[in-house]
């Protein structure tokens, strides 16, 4: 499959998720613990996942110049100012000519709102590089500025179109007609899961830290995407234990798996409390209902069990126990 067809279909994917509104309530930011650096679950002492960002760094002047031809430039000192990591990746993908499908640069408020698809697109690009990910083999994830995933084994896997049975609401229907019930999207392995859960993930920090400036709904579903995303991962790794055992083990032996998995929990646990008081704009009504059942006992079971490491169920939900 060409590079430029799959990112269409992974445009399509995104653009159909982004439209709804909704409100929840707030929740208060949870202060940040030290930085997971390296590989979390080796270490010896509990550990929060944590990365910059400055929401309130000041954009007026971005604003005021931003033009349909200084868009890259602006991309980057935005996130420069608010969110490094964003820049970091910005800069790694600056000469990919699909950055055009996706940004918007008719003003400097659709462009802000743009970030959900464009950062989500070009986290798929830097993951999926040929020259770092051999498809069902092995895989690589941007995680932020300083912390990328390399040379992450997968072994395979089974269709994640099987995990359907485990989901008893309605709560993501319109995520899992896309990614579990369509034909070729419900048939990709664990490297399918991993990949969608990364980019949906990046996607939302790239709205939350400009989301005074969005003003339609292109990025209203942020929140239920990295909740929904999450949900299939642990969903996955349950039946794998129950229905695929030799596949089980098979990952379960892979340290640095382990490792991608624990990260990518509490990363998603700490961006969407870092989002949280922008529900409405980066995130629908049903984004806390999904992140509720995530932290069900049988999921937070299989993620220890698979992990190695106990999570904490509390305020700090992005920290090891």
């Amino acid at each position: 499959m060409s590079r430029g067809r799959r990112s269409l279909r992974l445009l399509t994917g995104c653009l159909a998720l982004s439209f709804g509104s909704g409100y929840v309530a707030v929740a208060d930011p949870v202060p940040a613990g030290p930085t997971a650096d390296g590989r979390p679950a080796s270490a010896a002492e509990p550990f929060c996942y944590d990365e910059p960002s400055n929401p309130q760094a000041d954009l007026r002047d971005l604003k005021a110049a931003f033009t349909s031809a200084n868009w890259m430039q602006t991309l980057q000192a935005m996130y420069k100012r608010r969110w490094p990591s964003g820049e970091k990746l910005a800069i790694a993908q600056a000469k990919d000519k699909y950055w055009d499908q996706f940004v918007n640069k008719r003003s400097f408020e659709g462009f802000a709102e743009s970030m959900m698809v464009a950062i989500h697109e070009e986290t798929h690009m830097w993951d999926l590089d040929p020259s770092r990910t051999k498809w069902d083999v092995h895989i690589a994830a941007w995680i932020n500025g300083s912390q990328q995933a390399l040379q992450v084994p997968v072994r395979g896997g089974f269709p994640r179109k099987e995990i359907l049975p485990l989901i008893k609401d309605k709560l993501t229907t319109s995520m899992d007609n896309i990614y579990l019930r369509d034909k070729t999207q419900g048939a990709y392995l664990l490297q399918g899961v991993l990949a969608e859960q990364n980019a949906g993930l990046t996607g939302l920090p790239s709205v939350t830290v400009v989301h005074e400036f969005i003003k339609g709904v292109g990025a209203s579903n942020a929140r239920d995407i990295a909740a929904t995303n999450l949900r299939y991962l642990l969903l996955y790794l349950r039946v794998a234990k129950d229905k695929h055992p030799d596949y089980w083990a098979k990952i379960k032996a892979e340290p640095k798996l382990r490792d991608l998995v624990l990260t990518q929990f509490l990363r998603t646990a700490y961006w969407l409390e870092k989002s949280a008081p922008y529900t409405g704009v980066v995130g629908g009504p049903d984004a806390d209902k999904i992140t509720a059942t995530n932290y069900a006992p049988e999921n937070i079971a299989i993620l220890e069990e698979f992990t190695g490491r106990k999570v904490r169920l509390d305020a700090h939900k992005h920290c090891t126990a």
